[in-house]
Parts: structure tokens; C-alpha cells; sequence
């Protein structure tokens, strides 16, 4: 960590906050972004879904990266290469459905046939496209919640992910090292990005506090974040690899979560629903003692 200020408060800045419209496709990158009960506004509110309502993601569809969402004011514009633009209203969705996400069947709403075929021509097999309905409740494990009831929309399992500039420059580092080209923030999918942490520091944080006229945001950071191959897969391209994978293996194995490779912390919302998070706005950083 950086050397803290009074109070055991670390100063960090916000970078960049990213949401992710659809699962498992690219993400944006707005100068703000509204706070709600399940994250923040809109992310992760659409999935696509196979003919069993089973989700996909580019674990097993990688040209998903490929899909740019650009969210306007009343429509939710998607690109992808070779495809016209597909226009989806967001105050629209058709008939209800269920579907199931990692362990969790949850009601939804399909949006159409359009968008079924849209999908379905891009990435070569029969898909349809689901929005969450605000009405389900679906929950954060409380093994790592504790008291608090977060809610989730179709994040895998947490309402936000806060990552480092400093972690992803380790990264790039150990990358070099390798003769590997440098990676952007894109592969590993954050919410927030912070500046005024040591590489990783953000494993060691209790909670990161953003002070507002209105009252301050708390953001709890509850569970180290297990990457799965997504990292690998080029935001660019589409392409997979393996250089990410191999250089989180050489020292992000995480004994909280049995081994297994993390980069990012997952978090919850404390306090500050109905609050707009702005890139560039200070911050504080509070270090969790065991």
C-alpha cells in the first residue's frame, strides 16, 4: 500500500469506471456512473442466452469481446463486425422468461426475435438475447456478504469489481519480461479503477469511501476475484491465448480461494445508492486487518 494519511485512510483517485451492458460482451467507458442496488445503472442487465436459457460468455464464444454496446439515452446501440447496428430500446423488453446464470435461475424477459437473430448470425449458433427483470432478487453469497443482502443483476456473482492502475502495470511488467506485449484494463473487466495503490493493493482494502455533497459512497471489497481464461481473450481481436493466464499462474495464486489466480476484488454497495461515481473524483481507502 501507499503511505497512508491520517486515520489509517489510504488517498486514492477513481480512473476510470467501466459498465458492461451485456455479459461477456466489451464494455464502456462513461465519464460517470449511477449507482443502484445491483451495481451500477445497467450493468450487466442483458445476457445472452442458448435455446436452454443457459448464459454464454466468450469462455466458449470469444467473438462475444467483438460486440460494442454504446449506451444513449433511450436505446442501447450494439456494433460487431460485418453486422448492421442492432438498436435496442432500454424502456422496452418482450415476452417474460426464466434463465439461468452460473447456479441461479432467475426471471427475465426476452427481447425478440431481432435481436435473436442478431445474435444468432454473429456468433454462429442459435442465441437470443434476455434482460434481468428488477423485480428478482438475486444475491451475493453471504458466506463473503455477511450481514449485508447485495444484489446482483447477471454479474457472476458480485455487484461491482474494483481493480489497480498499478496492478495491471505489474502485469505489463512481468509481460515484458516474457517478450509478451502489454494488456489493457479491458481483459480483466473492472467497474472501477483506482489510482494511489501499490500493485494489488487493492487485496488488502476493507472498504473505499468517495466523499459527495450529497453523502459519501462506501464500497466494501469482500472477495478476492478468481480469473477464469477471459483475460486471455484479445478485446481486439477476438483471438485467445495464453500470456495473461501464464503470468497471473507465477505469483497470483490466492490462498483465500484454494489456489486459485485472482487479479481484482469483488464489492458491495454500503451506502451511497442513487449516487453518481465520476472518473477523476478522490477518494479513501480503508486497509482490512486480520
Amino acid at each position: 500500500m501507499s503511505a497512508s494519511d491520517s486515520n489509517d485512510d489510504t488517498a486514492v483517485s477513481l480512473a476510470s469506471v467501466h459498465v458492461y451492458p451485456i455479459k461477456s460482451c466489451a464494455g464502456t467507458t462513461p465519464a460517470e456512473a449511477l449507482l443502484v442496488e445491483t451495481g451500477f445503472d445497467l450493468d450487466r442487465a442483458w445476457m445472452v442466452v442458448d435455446a436452454a436459457g443457459e448464459f454464454v460468455t466468450q469462455r466458449e464464444l470469444p467473438r462475444m469481446a467483438l460486440i460494442q454496446p454504446t449506451l444513449k439515452l433511450s436505446e442501447m446501440i450494439l456494433r460487431a463486425p460485418g453486422m448492421l447496428a442492432l438498436h435496442v430500446a432500454l424502456d422496452r423488453v418482450e415476452a417474460p422468461c426464466t434463465v439461468k446464470v452460473w447456479n441461479d435461475t432467475v426471471a427475465a424477459f426476452d427481447m425478440g426475435p431481432l435481436c435473436a437473430q442478431w445474435f444468432s448470425d454473429f456468433l454462429g449458433r442459435p442465441l437470443r438475447l434476455a434482460r434481468f427483470d428488477p423485480e428478482t432478487r438475486r444475491l451475493a453469497n453471504r458466506r463473503w456478504t455477511g450481514a449485508i443482502e447485495a444484489e446482483t443483476s447477471f454479474q457472476d456473482g458480485f455487484p461491482l469489481l474494483v481493480a489497480s492502475s498499478a496492478s495491471l502495470a505489474e502485469v505489463n511488467r512481468r509481460l515484458a519480461l516474457t517478450g509478451e506485449a502489454a494488456v489493457t484494463m479491458a481483459r480483466f473487466r473492472p467497474n472501477l479503477v483506482l489510482d494511489g495503490l501499490d500493485e494489488h493493493g487493492e487485496d488488502h482494502l476493507d472498504e473505499i469511501v468517495f466523499d459527495m455533497a450529497e453523502g459519501p459512497v462506501r464500497l466494501k471489497l469482500v472477495k478476492p476475484c478468481a480469473r477464469c481464461p477471459i483475460p486471455d481473450v484479445d478485446p481486439v481481436t477476438a483471438v485467445p491465448g495464453h500470456a495473461v493466464g501464464d503470468v497471473l499462474a507465477q505469483y497470483r495464486a490466492d490462498r483465500r480461494l484454494d489456489g486459485a489466480l485472482t487479479f481484482g476484488m469483488n464489492a458491495i454497495v454500503v451506502e451511497g445508492i442513487d449516487r453518481t461515481l465520476r472518473a477523476g473524483m478522490p477518494g479513501r481507502a480503508r486497509i482490512a486487518f486480520d
